[in-house]
């Protein structure tokens, strides 16, 4: 039984690595230049994902019924209309902003990189405004929250399949979405490196990866709809 939980945890990390999450993580990372704040959002991702799978396979492996098929397949849909949305946003973000990277001072001489538009105004960048959010990233969560319904129905059958106990597979489902979690953060890092280096270096380097991360999304969005709901 060991053996068969742990097999859950690790296709948790492995379930991290579809195509559908990595577009959806790194459209929303697309304009971070921090790595730490990549890999929170990548994190946050993660827990929305395990609170839907826990909630809702759990609820259907105790009461024994897996998602209906024609409940299964609009979520499905639902999920590839949210990845042309966020890649969508992604390009219409960088059209409007039309940004650029330079660095910033603060008063305890803590220095960092700072996202600046031209597109509104000439304002100075001594004066332009220029928020940092630090607060808890509920789009992540929001995205999260999304796959999470939409995958869970694959996980019920292989869970429902492996174990004799309900008790078991409510487990399996929590190890699976821990694993998920830490796989996405894990994969957040990766992600952040070219976000990082491209936005320190070469600022061109950085809108050619986000128009790349933004066309991609779109393409799995379609995808998506597509095999889920005119196929």
């Amino acid at each position: 039984m060991f053996g068969i939980l742990g097999l859950g945890f690790l296709l948790g990390m492995q379930h991290a690595l579809e195509a559908d999450h990595i577009a959806a993580v790194s459209s929303i990372a697309a304009r971070r230049t921090n790595s730490g704040d990549i890999i929170r959002h990548g994190l946050t991702w993660g827990l929305g994902h395990t609170i839907t799978l826990f909630v809702f396979a759990g609820v259907a492996i105790v009461l024994g019924h897996a998602i209906p098929e024609h409940l299964a397949r609009p979520l499905e849909t639902a999920v590839g209309i949210m990845l042309v949305g966020l890649g969508a946003h992604v390009l219409w973000r960088l059209w409007r902003d039309r940004v650029h990277f330079h660095r910033h001072r603060h008063g305890d001489s803590t220095e960092h990189l700072h996202l600046h538009s031209h597109a509104m105004d000439a304002m100075p960048h001594v004066r332009s405004p220029h928020a940092h959010g630090h607060g808890f990233r509920w789009r992540s969560l929001l995205v999260g929250l999304m796959h999470g319904m939409a995958g869970s129905g694959a996980l019920l059958v292989l869970a429902a399949t492996q174990v004799t106990q309900p008790v078991y597979g409510v487990l399996y489902v929590l190890l699976f979405g821990i694993g998920s979690m830490l796989g996405m953060g894990a994969l957040s890092g990766v992600i952040a490196v070219p976000l990082v280096m491209s936005a320190r270096r070469l600022t061109w380097a950085n809108r050619i990866i986000q128009v790349a991360v933004g066309v991609v999304t779109i393409v799995i969005g379609v995808t998506t709809i597509y095999t889920t709901a005119l196929a």
